[in-house]
């Protein structure tokens, strides 16, 4: 099996935590928040399918879910023990399917700006649609730039700080692998998990940004689904709430973590 491009950074005798990035970022696009997670804990960060070094990477949720628990199984020194897993947007959609996928591997979940998925086939081919004239638009125009500045215009990111955005690295992406990223894992992709996720064991701490309503409102239902969940608003931040309040961010997880027996 190939695996996922993958880095570690953080302090290397801190407990091991796997980052998973959301849509047009890297796993090196975590900010502040990553340097402070990184103060205490040693941090596996993932490029995912169709993103930076795993560009070339084309598979569907499920797949993909695979490869980053075998990724961070080898990037852990291919023990088989439990790992701690976070999760951002579409990072979030694959540490479902890994907490799914492989049970008892994952430790510990952290979920910011998630959602078990669409209920409403109507609404899911919608997106699906949607998502496919991007890809094709970016497939055409070539143009990383102006896709990135249309993406990061969406009210979901309004308030982001330019420093914060990530743009230089987001531009490590290529037209073609975030087409593929959009086709094979958008949202309008992902199976509604929300009757399975009663099977997840693993503890899980659920975020979302007080000024992001749909996914406040899909935070409060994960908690309420996922068997051993607790969930927090970060106030202050949109759907980036790690980019947004990465200081507050930092410490609802951090002192989660420090709380929360692994499962």
């Amino acid at each position: 099996m190939d695996l996922l491009y993958a880095e570690t950074s953080g302090n290397p005798d801190g407990t091991p935590i796997v980052l998973l990035h959301g849509f047009t970022q890297t796993g090196r696009l975590w900010g502040e928040f990553g340097r402070i997670l990184g103060r205490t804990h040693r941090l596996v960060l993932v490029d995912l399918p169709g993103h930076g070094g795993s560009s070339a990477v084309a598979v569907d949720l499920v797949e993909g879910a695979e490869l980053v628990a075998e990724t961070a199984r080898v990037a852990l020194g291919g023990d088989d023990l439990p790992f701690d897993l976070l999760g951002y947007s579409l990072g979030s959609r694959y540490a479902l399917h890994v907490a799914l996928g492989s049970p008892g591997q994952v430790a510990r979940l952290v979920l910011i700006g998630a959602t078990g998925g669409m209920d409403d086939p109507a609404a899911a081919a919608e997106r699906r649609a949607r998502d496919e004239q991007l890809a094709r638009g970016l497939e055409t125009s070539g143009d990383l730039g102006a896709f990135l500045r249309r993406w990061l215009q969406a009210p979901m990111f309004a308030g982001l700080a330019d420093s914060a955005s990530g743009v230089a690295e987001r531009l490590r992406n290529t037209p073609e692998g975030l087409a593929s990223s959009l086709r094979l894992a958008g949202t309008g992709t992902q199976s509604p998990l929300w009757g399975r996720l009663g099977s997840v064991e693993s503890p899980s701490l659920v975020l979302a940004g007080a000024a992001d309503p749909r996914f406040s409102a899909h935070a409060a239902r994960l908690a309420r689904t996922l068997p051993a969940a607790v969930h927090s608003l970060v106030p202050g931040a949109g759907h980036a709430a790690h980019l947004h309040q990465p200081a507050v961010t930092a410490r609802l997880v951090t002192s989660w973590l420090a709380a929360t027996q692994p499962a």
